[in-house]
Protein backbone atom coordinates (compact mmCIF):
# COMPACT_ATOMS: atom_id res chain seq x y z
CA UNK A 1 0.00 0.00 0.00
CA UNK A 2 1.38 3.36 -0.96
CA UNK A 3 1.50 5.85 1.45
CA UNK A 4 1.73 9.61 1.56
CA UNK A 5 2.23 11.29 4.51
CA UNK A 6 1.21 15.36 3.79
CA UNK A 7 1.53 18.79 5.25
CA UNK A 8 5.14 18.07 6.85
CA UNK A 9 7.00 21.31 8.50
CA UNK A 10 9.64 20.27 10.20
CA UNK A 11 12.97 18.15 10.11
CA UNK A 12 11.67 15.43 13.02
CA UNK A 13 7.91 15.52 11.05
CA UNK A 14 10.00 14.20 7.46
CA UNK A 15 12.81 12.11 9.67
CA UNK A 16 9.54 10.29 11.42
CA UNK A 17 7.58 9.42 8.29
CA UNK A 18 10.63 8.29 6.57
CA UNK A 19 11.77 6.23 9.74
CA UNK A 20 8.39 5.20 9.94
CA UNK A 21 8.31 3.49 6.07
CA UNK A 22 6.24 6.22 4.44
CA UNK A 23 6.67 5.83 -0.07
CA UNK A 24 5.86 9.57 -0.16
CA UNK A 25 5.72 12.98 2.02
CA UNK A 26 4.11 16.19 0.82
CA UNK A 27 5.17 19.75 1.51
CA UNK A 28 2.40 22.40 1.63
CA UNK A 29 2.89 25.44 -0.66
CA UNK A 30 -0.36 26.98 -0.45
CA UNK A 31 -2.47 28.74 2.18
CA UNK A 32 -2.67 26.32 4.51
CA UNK A 33 -1.71 26.15 8.60
CA UNK A 34 0.36 23.43 7.02
CA UNK A 35 2.09 25.72 4.31
CA UNK A 36 6.26 26.18 4.46
CA UNK A 37 7.48 28.61 2.98
CA UNK A 38 9.93 27.86 -0.11
CA UNK A 39 13.29 27.74 2.07
CA UNK A 40 11.70 25.60 4.09
CA UNK A 41 10.55 23.80 1.72
CA UNK A 42 13.70 23.44 -0.04
CA UNK A 43 15.34 22.46 2.83
CA UNK A 44 12.95 19.51 3.77
CA UNK A 45 13.08 18.79 0.35
CA UNK A 46 16.68 17.72 0.67
CA UNK A 47 16.29 15.95 3.55
CA UNK A 48 14.37 13.75 2.15
CA UNK A 49 15.87 10.21 0.59
CA UNK A 50 15.52 9.65 -2.98
CA UNK A 51 13.34 6.79 -2.49
CA UNK A 52 10.90 8.39 -0.80
CA UNK A 53 9.00 10.87 -3.38
CA UNK A 54 8.87 14.20 -2.24
CA UNK A 55 5.72 15.98 -2.93
CA UNK A 56 5.28 19.50 -3.29
CA UNK A 57 1.09 20.48 -2.93
CA UNK A 58 -0.56 23.86 -4.68
CA UNK A 59 -3.94 25.19 -4.73
CA UNK A 60 -4.56 28.50 -6.45
CA UNK A 61 -1.72 28.98 -7.57
CA UNK A 62 -1.26 29.71 -11.29
CA UNK A 63 0.93 27.37 -13.10
CA UNK A 64 3.87 29.31 -13.91
CA UNK A 65 4.27 30.11 -10.31
CA UNK A 66 4.37 26.67 -9.45
CA UNK A 67 6.49 25.76 -11.78
CA UNK A 68 8.87 28.25 -10.62
CA UNK A 69 7.84 26.91 -7.29
CA UNK A 70 8.53 22.96 -7.85
CA UNK A 71 12.51 24.30 -9.10
CA UNK A 72 13.44 26.13 -6.55
CA UNK A 73 12.23 23.57 -3.73
CA UNK A 74 13.25 20.28 -5.57
CA UNK A 75 10.22 19.06 -5.31
CA UNK A 76 10.02 15.29 -7.01
CA UNK A 77 6.21 15.41 -8.06
CA UNK A 78 3.89 18.06 -8.01
CA UNK A 79 -0.02 17.77 -6.54
CA UNK A 80 -2.46 20.22 -7.99
CA UNK A 81 -5.64 20.69 -5.87
CA UNK A 82 -9.03 21.61 -6.84
CA UNK A 83 -9.77 23.71 -10.15
CA UNK A 84 -6.87 23.01 -12.30
CA UNK A 85 -7.09 22.57 -15.99
CA UNK A 86 -5.81 20.12 -18.66
CA UNK A 87 -4.38 23.23 -19.92
CA UNK A 88 -2.30 23.52 -16.33
CA UNK A 89 -1.34 19.71 -16.26
CA UNK A 90 -0.06 20.62 -19.64
CA UNK A 91 2.07 23.59 -18.53
CA UNK A 92 3.84 21.72 -15.92
CA UNK A 93 4.47 18.26 -17.69
CA UNK A 94 7.73 19.74 -19.29
CA UNK A 95 9.14 19.71 -16.43
CA UNK A 96 9.40 16.05 -16.37
CA UNK A 97 7.95 15.71 -12.82
CA UNK A 98 5.22 13.59 -11.55
CA UNK A 99 1.81 15.01 -11.29
CA UNK A 100 -1.04 14.35 -9.06
CA UNK A 101 -4.70 15.64 -9.41
CA UNK A 102 -6.04 15.72 -6.03
CA UNK A 103 -9.99 16.86 -6.36
CA UNK A 104 -13.20 15.22 -4.51
CA UNK A 105 -15.45 13.01 -5.91
CA UNK A 106 -18.59 14.44 -7.82
CA UNK A 107 -20.54 13.46 -10.40
CA UNK A 108 -18.20 15.85 -12.99
CA UNK A 109 -15.59 13.68 -11.84
CA UNK A 110 -12.83 12.35 -14.24
CA UNK A 111 -11.88 9.15 -12.16
CA UNK A 112 -9.68 7.80 -14.67
CA UNK A 113 -5.90 8.33 -13.32
CA UNK A 114 -4.43 10.25 -16.37
CA UNK A 115 -7.33 11.59 -17.72
CA UNK A 116 -5.37 15.27 -16.71
CA UNK A 117 -1.88 13.56 -17.47
CA UNK A 118 -1.10 12.75 -13.87
CA UNK A 119 0.68 9.89 -13.41
CA UNK A 120 -1.43 9.82 -9.71
CA UNK A 121 -4.88 10.34 -8.84
CA UNK A 122 -6.01 11.45 -5.43
CA UNK A 123 -9.37 11.56 -4.14
CA UNK A 124 -10.24 13.45 -0.80
CA UNK A 125 -13.03 14.92 1.29
CA UNK A 126 -14.88 18.05 -0.45
CA UNK A 127 -12.75 20.38 1.82
CA UNK A 128 -8.97 19.44 1.55
CA UNK A 129 -6.92 19.00 4.65
CA UNK A 130 -10.37 19.63 7.05
CA UNK A 131 -10.14 15.77 8.25
CA UNK A 132 -13.52 15.29 7.07
CA UNK A 133 -14.60 11.75 5.95
CA UNK A 134 -16.68 11.43 3.28
CA UNK A 135 -19.46 8.51 1.72
CA UNK A 136 -16.88 5.83 0.29
CA UNK A 137 -19.73 3.92 -1.03
CA UNK A 138 -20.17 6.38 -3.78
CA UNK A 139 -16.75 4.45 -5.31
CA UNK A 140 -19.40 1.55 -5.89
CA UNK A 141 -20.39 3.25 -9.10
CA UNK A 142 -17.10 5.25 -10.00
CA UNK A 143 -14.55 3.25 -9.44
CA UNK A 144 -11.04 5.16 -9.89
CA UNK A 145 -8.44 3.37 -12.41
CA UNK A 146 -4.99 2.92 -12.07
CA UNK A 147 -3.04 4.68 -9.23
CA UNK A 148 -5.37 6.23 -7.14
CA UNK A 149 -4.87 7.32 -3.55
CA UNK A 150 -7.81 8.02 -0.90
CA UNK A 151 -7.52 10.73 1.82
CA UNK A 152 -9.58 12.29 3.46
CA UNK A 153 -10.51 12.40 7.14
CA UNK A 154 -8.00 8.72 7.57
CA UNK A 155 -6.71 8.13 10.88
CA UNK A 156 -4.87 5.48 12.17
CA UNK A 157 -8.08 4.06 13.52
CA UNK A 158 -9.79 4.12 10.81
CA UNK A 159 -7.50 3.62 7.71
CA UNK A 160 -7.79 -0.26 7.49
CA UNK A 161 -11.09 -0.46 7.50
CA UNK A 162 -11.14 2.37 4.60
CA UNK A 163 -8.82 0.19 2.85
CA UNK A 164 -11.04 -2.58 2.84
CA UNK A 165 -13.76 -1.12 2.03
CA UNK A 166 -12.53 1.02 -1.19
CA UNK A 167 -9.66 -0.80 -1.86
CA UNK A 168 -7.30 2.10 -2.96
CA UNK A 169 -3.87 2.06 -5.07
CA UNK A 170 -2.70 4.36 -2.19
CA UNK A 171 -3.57 6.93 1.03
CA UNK A 172 -2.60 9.77 1.93
CA UNK A 173 -2.89 11.24 5.68
CA UNK A 174 -2.69 14.81 6.59
CA UNK A 175 -5.29 15.89 9.80
CA UNK A 176 -5.38 12.40 10.63
CA UNK A 177 -1.66 12.07 12.28
CA UNK A 178 -1.97 15.76 13.79
CA UNK A 179 -1.84 16.71 18.00
CA UNK A 180 -3.45 20.22 16.60
CA UNK A 181 -3.91 21.68 13.65
CA UNK A 182 -0.87 22.02 11.49
CA UNK A 183 1.05 20.17 13.85
CA UNK A 184 2.23 16.55 13.31
CA UNK A 185 1.98 14.01 16.31
CA UNK A 186 5.08 11.70 15.71
CA UNK A 187 3.36 8.50 17.49
CA UNK A 188 0.14 9.14 15.37
CA UNK A 189 2.65 9.22 11.94
CA UNK A 190 4.04 5.49 13.25
CA UNK A 191 0.79 4.34 13.86
CA UNK A 192 -1.05 5.15 10.87
CA UNK A 193 1.97 4.11 8.93
CA UNK A 194 1.48 0.60 10.87
CA UNK A 195 -1.94 0.21 10.37
CA UNK A 196 -1.90 0.33 6.56
CA UNK A 197 0.27 -2.40 6.59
Amino acid sequence: MFTKVCGLRTDPDVATAVEAGADAVGFVLAASPRRVDERTAARLVAATPDHVLSVGVFKDIPAPEVARLAEVTGVAAIQLHGDYTRADFDALAPLGRPLVRATALTPETDVDTGAHGERMLLLDSPVAGSGETWDLGLLATRRPTGQWLLAGGLTPDNVADAIAAAHPWGVDVSSGVESSRGVKDHGLIRAFLEATR
